[in-house]
């Protein structure tokens, strides 16, 4: 495996690794030419932040003390087998670099998991991706810590759930739908305390890698072939964040299915879609050897330079490392969980020496039906 990953041409047809090669050459050129555009209106672009009060020094907030935190991440696998799918899910929660070290009661374990066999479905990863949400947002909820960062976009909880939601109505997956069902009330509660950061000791932000929004770059009009976190570090230097604003408004309005029907669900439903309504995004660079973060927030949190102050300073003191292009404890979780796809053929051959122990006649027919053909995963 590692000499195959060291030569990956190896089993390709030689022309074809040709073809792409000169394509690729040609793919540079139109990357370097859009990247020369956001060279050349650099100085352009930040005069613009500037003259809209939105760029911003981190020492104008102050200096408060260095905060706790807590990064929270999960991930997915299901496993096609010949007779069954084998599905799997897990949340975990890392603290992160100390000093300082949490010292308020935090509930063990710091980790969810979730794992069954499941019939042929082709519906079951959306759904038990729903499942993942909701052990992420129940950890990130009843961490005691200064700031909670979590992996991916406020809303994407929302969409995740709604699609799982649709899925499970559509098709017979009993377990994993019912462990779904059972706890989506837990569900609504963690992420409105998440959406709506209402206590003034702590924080909770979502902090997307990956993003396709242009907030700022709508309202500047800046052009449209890379995304505002692209464009803003290489404009923004290390300290600076812009203010606060509106995060960009969906085509449609927010929508949520429930699995069943429940006035309790429904108000909680509503206040949750309410909270999304009022999210803000800021961009912030803490070193230069760090990209600029997106990072999306309560607006409980954006309105008040305080609690900006507190989470900046954590963001400086958690990325302080060269080479670790996120902060501390989300790199480690996402690190983690990355392992859990790869770690499914571990659990499916405990699973296959269990069986093979219980049955009586050829264990040929075991291994049959326990054989392997892809893994299917996501975070």
């Amino acid at each position: 495996m590692e000499k195959s990953e060291q030569t990956p041409f190896a089993e390709l047809p030689e022309a074809l690794v040709e073809e792409m090669l000169s394509k690729s050459e040609l793919v540079g050129d139109m990357l370097y030419d859009s990247f020369k555009e956001i060279q050349n209106n650099k100085a352009k672009m930040r005069k613009q932040l500037q003259e809209q009060n939105i760029l911003k020094q981190d020492t104008e907030v102050g200096y408060p003390g260095i905060p706790t935190t807590c990064g929270v991440d999960g991930s997915y696998a299901v496993e096609k087998l010949l007779a069954t799918d084998f599905a799997a899910c897990a949340a975990v929660a890392i603290e992160g670099l100390t000093p300082p070290s949490e010292k308020r009661h935090w509930e063990k374990p710091h980790h969810r998991v979730f794992i069954h066999p499941e019939k042929h479905d082709p519906d079951t990863g959306t759904i038990i991706r729903g499942l993942m949400m909701e052990m992420g947002l129940e950890l990130a909820a009843k961490a005691p810590h200064d700031i909670v960062f979590l992996d991916g976009s406020l809303t994407t909880p929302l969409i995740y759930m709604n699609q799982a939601i649709n899925k499970m109505a559509e098709s017979n997956n009993t377990v994993i739908g019912k462990n779904l069902s059972e706890k989506f009330k837990n569900f609504l509660e963690s992420y409105k305390t998440v959406l709506e950061s209402l206590r003034t000791d702590k924080l909770w932000v979502s902090m997307p890698k990956y993003t396709t929004r242009r907030e700022l770059g709508n309202r500047l009009s800046w052009s449209s072939h890379y995304d505002d976190r692209a464009i803003l570090t290489t404009i923004l230097s290390p300290g600076e964040f812009t203010s606060p604003i509106p995060l960009e408004e969906p085509q449609q309005p927010w929508h949520l299915r429930l699995p069943f029907k429940d006035k309790e669900l429904e108000g909680l439903r509503d206040e949750v879609i309410s909270a999304i309504n009022r999210l803000y995004v800021m961009y912030y660079r803490p070193h230069n050897w760090t990209p600029v973060f997106r990072i999306e927030m309560a607006s409980s949190i954006a309105t008040n330079n305080s609690r900006i102050a507190v989470l900046l300073q954590g963001l400086k003191y958690q990325s302080g490392t060269p080479g670790i292009l996120e902060p501390y404890p989300l790199y480690i979780a996402d690190r983690m969980v990355k392992h859990l796809g790869s770690a499914i053929p571990a659990f499916r051959q405990t699973a296959t020496r269990r069986m093979t122990e219980l049955h009586q006649g050829d264990i040929g027919e075991i291994f049959f039906s326990m054989h392997g053909y892809r893994t299917e995963s996501g975070r």
